[in-house]
């Protein structure tokens, strides 16, 4: 009944606008899509909004972004930090460009000033922006990879990373505090920009950004020397990628760089594409397809946001396309980055590497090799981009990469979030590398698994989707949480962690003691041989995560393994 009530005052308030009741009264006889879209406010988690686009209070839509924005600048005011203003950034889906100017508005209506891109820009930009302006926070418009329906608002503080602890609880609260639409404030566009507190950037703040990349590279005589023998097909996938990732191979000299025409604009609806997503082998028939054609060495795509990258690479010994995981991608970059700098005499000795709890283990052994540290955070890069902050407050370590499972890294310290034209720099860079001592990508990952172990790793994830879906994900962790199995997949349990409860149990000594992370509602389980898994739902979608990670002497092995413990989670999520 709740609901129905608050559809029927969003159908009489003159608040609303009439293009929103007309979408509203379409559903005037659908009892169960006025409940799904108004049982509940969209709830503000601790990175944003994200949710399906349309009318109603468990909508995207102008009136819960503005309330999220006023939200914000409910708390910028209480921090005593609306002088240094808010840096926005949106990216090619449906809505994404209405959604920032709505924020700006509401944001510049409260007297904060907003610096809006004048178009689509990446999301690592936006992070780059907030410190490059000196900005108090920063918001990007942008949904990632989800489907065409959904869009996002993720917020960030000045350090260019994601809202964490305790920002992010008290961000919320000030939206949560928001129950009157009236309450929440807005201006004309003109009348901010005649008030001072509205600025278009661009293009300064995007020479900057190709600057800061390029300092990165490690050998830039290796990339004079072969980067235009490298042959590239990229595709942005309708995102915001094409014009910053070309960019920045283009000054590079890689000139042999082919983009899937058919994905080159941007366009929300992704036409080509039933799931934008990088991780997605479908996303790649039309790159693959014209790899065949230009014979390429290398195929890249990047999400929507340019947040994310997805590899595959040329086995010269079969003649087709490798995929690559993230976490593939991820350690071709990082053994890169610290084995090169050590023979050049510039890896420090606080160097440190960060990823997450569920990202893949190579990383652990490389990390020893070399002689650098390894920190894992939770889920999400926002706690991989804290770190960063950490290093700079403290001068414990000197950050070299951060990467994580599901396509995501950061090489430099512009940006505090995942950043997939960096990515695509520097994987490249490691592509003509390996080209100028006589291999390719696949035989230096082949390298790397004889060297360190065949790590592989694998993700089953069940949807369930509305009030049901989140009912039935919360009994599904509470089962999993208060019976703890002995075994899974027939490999015994030594060690479990429950984030939530913060407890760690170590099954082998008998020790029990905090987990050392913030609190949250994930499971994880180490078990012998060097299996592990980890359960989660997901913080952004209808969905509960069950991650996999082995480690086999050989590829067929390793393989083995993991086809097991996929079999054995099923198990344990039924």
């Amino acid at each position: 009944m709740e609901a129905k009530k608050t559809y029927e005052f969003w159908l009489e308030d003159s608040y609303f606008d009439e293009e929103t009741k007309d979408e509203l009264r379409s559903i005037a006889d659908d009892a169960n899509e006025i409940e799904e879209r108004f049982y509940r406010d969209l709830e503000f988690g601790t990175g944003g909004l994200r949710g399906i686009i349309g009318a109603g209070t468990n909508r995207m839509n102008i009136y819960t972004v503005r309330k999220a924005t006023q939200g914000l600048a409910n708390f910028i005011i209480k921090e005593d930090a609306k002088e240094k203003g808010v840096a926005i950034a949106f990216d090619s889906r449906n809505m994404s460009p209405e959604f920032a100017e709505e924020a700006a508005l509401c944001l510049a209506a409260n007297g904060i000033k907003a610096y809006i891109f004048e178009s689509l820009r990446p999301t690592p930009m936006l992070s780059f922006a907030v410190r490059e302006l000196g900005c108090t926070a920063g918001i990007v418009v942008t949904a990632s990879h989800n489907p065409p329906e959904y869009n996002g608002y993720k917020v960030y503080w000045e350090d260019g990373a994601q809202i964490t602890f305790p920002k992010d609880k008290e961000i919320i609260g000030e939206v949560n505090a928001i129950t009157d639409y009236g309450q929440v404030k807005t201006m004309l566009r003109q009348e901010a920009k005649d008030a001072g507190l509205y600025e278009v950037i661009g293009s300064k703040i995007d020479d900057k950004y190709m600057e800061s990349l390029k300092k990165l590279i490690v050998h830039p005589e290796v990339i004079r020397e072969e980067a235009k023998n490298v042959k590239i097909v990229y595709t942005p996938l309708h995102g915001t990628g094409n014009i910053p990732v070309r960019r920045v191979l283009s000054e590079l000299g890689f000139t042999q760089v082919h983009v899937v025409k058919e994905q080159e604009l941007p366009d929300g609806n992704f036409p080509t594409v039933s799931y934008p997503n990088p991780e997605d082998k479908n996303a790649f028939a039309l790159a693959l397809k014209l790899a065949k054609e230009v014979d390429a060495d290398i195929v890249l795509a990047t999400d929507p946001d340019a947040d994310r990258l997805g590899v595959y690479a040329k086995d010269v010994r079969t003649g087709e396309y490798v995929s690559f995981t993230g976490n593939m991608s991820g350690m071709l970059i990082l053994e890169y980055i610290l084995s090169q700098k050590k023979a050049l005499g510039h890896l420090p000795e606080n160097g440190a590497v960060v990823t997450t709890i569920v990202s893949g283990k190579m990383s652990r052994e490389i990390a020893k090799d070399y002689q650098v540290e390894l920190i894992e955070t939770l889920t999400g890069f926002k706690y991989i981009g804290e770190q960063i902050k950490f290093f700079e407050q403290d001068h414990r370590h000197e950050y070299l990469f951060g990467y994580e499972e599901s396509y995501g890294c950061l090489v430099g310290t512009h940006a505090r979030d995942k950043d997939a034209v960096v990515a695509v720099m520097a994987l490249c860079e490691v592509a003509a590398w390996c080209r100028r001592q006589g291999i390719t990508l696949c035989g230096q990952m082949e390298n790397l698994y004889q060297k360190y172990g065949y790590y592989k790793e694998g993700l089953s994830t069940i949807t369930l989707k509305g009030q049901e879906g989140v009912r039935k994900i919360g009994e599904m962790m509470e089962r999993i949480r208060s019976e703890v199995p002995e075994q899974i997949g027939g490999l015994k349990v030594t060690q479990f962690r429950d984030y939530r409860e913060d407890v760690l149990m170590d099954y082998e000594t008998g020790k029990k003691i905090a987990t050392g992370l913030p609190k949250s509602n994930v499971l994880y389980f180490e078990l012998e041989g060097g299996t592990w898994c980890c359960i989660r739902p997901s913080g952004t979608e209808p969905k509960i995560k069950f991650y996999i990670g082995v480690k086999g002497e050989s590829d067929a092995a390793a393989a083995r393994k993991l086809e097991d413990m996929m079999e054995a989670v099923k198990e344990l999520a039924a």
